[in-house]
């Protein structure tokens, strides 16, 4: 046999390894936001218009979730970030009248497989939390009805790595007397917001990533 041909079925063999090694890709099947340049947000005027119907509830820490799941080639990351606070204004016990605020301290990402791992998304690479300290969204818009049978879409202004883009996203929200759920599970493109640290060549990272809330609030006072 010639060096030829035992090359040739080295590459083989090898790209056959890589194949069975590669991670399925989590945001695969996943709603992807809208992306789109950040929106004016409600005028003065309509927020006082609203004041007199609007309930004010804040994160309950305790109970809240900020995750997300992060891939390359052959594997994937899970995490959350553990420092975050927020608020819903309800208007009217209406979704759709209201507005959520989420600000998370990038400082504060984690993620049970290791701390080179988190030491790394805390460098430039990644979020350079030093540099860009938060995180923040606010919501310009929601409508009833989503993707998948979520009840309303979530429109608003994200904040992330310096860049502010409008993402819309499908989310359940659910509303009482004395709290406000939502739910949601969608992907963003990380090079949106100018995270494009590659990876490896032989290991690249995906460009999507899968955030997860799960945002439990309660009444302020």
């Amino acid at each position: 046999m010639s060096a030829l041909m035992r090359l040739g079925r080295l590459s083989v063999a090898g790209l056959a390894l890589i194949a069975l090694a590669a991670c399925d890709d989590p945001a695969k099947g996943k709603t992807k936001a809208v992306t789109t340049e950040a929106t004016a947000t409600a005028t003065a005027e309509a927020k006082q218009a609203a004041t007199a119907a609007t309930v004010e509830y804040s994160f309950d820490q305790s109970n809240s979730k900020v995750e997300w799941v992060g891939s390359k080639v052959t594997a994937k990351h899970e995490g959350s970030f553990k420092t975050f606070s927020g608020s819903v204004s309800l208007v009217d016990q209406a979704p759709e009248k209201s507005s959520v605020t989420v600000d998370i301290v990038t400082d504060s990402i984690d993620s049970p497989d290791g701390e080179k791992l988190v030491g790394h998304l805390k460098s430039a690479d990644f979020f350079d939390v030093t540099k860009f300290p938060k995180a923040t969204f606010a919501s310009t818009e929601v409508k009833k009805g989503g993707e998948k049978g979520a009840s309303h879409t979530i429109t608003g202004n994200l904040t992330l790595h310096g860049v502010t883009k409008s993402i819309s996203f499908p989310a359940t929200v659910k509303t009482s007397g004395t709290g406000v759920e939502v739910d949601a599970e969608f992907a963003i493109n990380r090079k949106d917001f100018g995270i494009v640290y590659a990876g490896k060549a032989d290991d690249l990272i995906r460009d999507d990533v899968v955030i997860k809330l799960t945002i439990r609030s309660q009444k302020k006072g």
